[in-house]
């Protein structure tokens, strides 16, 4: 009797497996958003040429690089398990504590606020890094707690002291555009890992009375920015310049704009920060009302297909990830496009993947890779 031998093919079929597996997880990826994010990044790329009078090293050429190097990490991330990501949940988070207190030690101080780090000569801004390691530590927590014991005051005590330590401390910076949205997505986690209306009524009955203590405790220049927002006229050349600069920019652009690096306001330097924090103003004036409707729209259309890859994902984990995800993102453009036409005090929040800026753009295709990463592994069980 012969003895039994797996067939050659067998075996090369058996070896190559966990590349097929590879193969099969790459194909599930979400390639229509990818399109749709490197479509954004096209934008970012457009208007940093123009922010940079035409020339592409200035801002357009880092940027690109940047993004080629987060496209690379998204896709990478998007492969990883929810299992593997829940392990990684607490170094992440970790490592985003401790970078954020360094930052109050030896932070490069700009604009009035420690807010950077240098990392073998690369500025990393760790307030940015925080937000997607919130969004995994409290959505592994919730994972592991489940559902039903969210009624349990006291299960929600950890999670209330995982989302108020960053906060704290990028309020320390003193950042508290990045620190109000690091709070947002915190509650928007609690809401959606099930916490119950009366609990939520509780923890933001209390707000509207803290208005007048936190104003009193602001430093002078974030007062400044609200004085300025609520009456940006009366210091023009001073304070209000920033705001009235964005306003005269936008109405000029009318309905289809001043043309390709022909905007009067951003090419004539009058239109501040205009690679970062007022990008999209820049690109109203050049565009007009109809190039920045194209750009809010695929921003729409990107928060939208957020949302529904984190729906559409069966496991708690991924859907309380994917969520998280979305809201960041959909925070970065509803506070960027609100402070840029006057409805919000500036409050320096960029436009994600259109400004300027290597600590966005890196966190924001890392938070992407976490969202993709959901749409992959969408049918596994919980």
């Amino acid at each position: 009797m012969k003895d039994f031998t797996v067939p050659r093919t067998a075996r090369r079929l058996l070896r190559a497996e966990p590349n097929l597996r590879m193969f099969s997880r790459l194909w599930q990826i979400n390639w229509f958003f990818v399109l749709l994010v490197c479509c954004l990044a096209g934008v970012g790329y457009v208007a940093l040429y123009s922010a940079g009078g035409g020339r592409a090293e200035s801002f357009a050429q880092p940027q690109l690089i940047r993004f080629c190097f987060g496209l690379l990490m998204m896709l990478g991330v998007a492969l990883a398990s929810p299992r593997v990501l829940r392990m990684l949940s607490v170094p992440i988070y970790g490592l985003s504590i401790l970078l954020l207190a360094l930052v109050l030690k030896m932070g490069h101080v700009g604009k009035g606020a420690e807010r950077w780090i240098n990392l073998g000569g690369f500025q990393f801004q760790p307030s940015e890094f925080a937000k997607i390691a919130l969004v995994l530590m409290l959505s592994t927590w919730f994972y592991r707690i489940g559902r039903e014991r969210m009624g349990n005051p006291l299960r929600l005590i950890i999670p209330a002291l995982l989302t108020l330590l960053p906060v704290v401390l990028v309020l320390k910076e003193p950042n508290l555009g990045t620190a109000t949205i690091v709070g947002v997505i915190g509650a928007s986690l609690f809401f959606a890992a099930g916490m119950r209306w009366w609990q939520i009524i509780i923890l933001v009955s209390p707000l509207p009375f803290l208005g007048p203590f936190i104003y009193n405790h602001l430093h002078d220049y974030q007062k400044a920015r609200i004085d300025t927002f609520l009456h940006p006229e009366r210091d023009p050349l001073g304070a209000g310049y920033n705001i009235l600069q964005s306003r005269i920019a936008l109405g000029a652009g009318g309905r289809w704009g001043q043309g390709y690096l022909h905007g009067t306001q951003g090419q004539l330097s009058f239109l501040p920060e205009k690679q970062t924090d007022f990008i999209f103003t820049m690109i109203g004036e050049e565009w007009g009302y109809v190039g920045g409707a194209v750009v809010i729209g695929l921003l729409f259309l990107i928060t939208l297909s957020s949302m529904l890859i984190a729906l559409r994902c069966r496991n708690r984990f991924g859907r309380l990830v994917g969520l998280g995800i979305a809201m960041d993102f959909f925070l970065y453009c509803v506070v960027n496009l609100s402070m840029v036409m006057g409805v919000i005090p500036v409050g320096g929040v960029p436009l994600p993947l259109i400004s300027y800026g290597g600590s966005a753009m890196l966190t924001m295709m890392f938070g992407f890779g976490l969202l993709l990463s959901s749409w992959v592994h969408r049918d596994d069980p919980d």
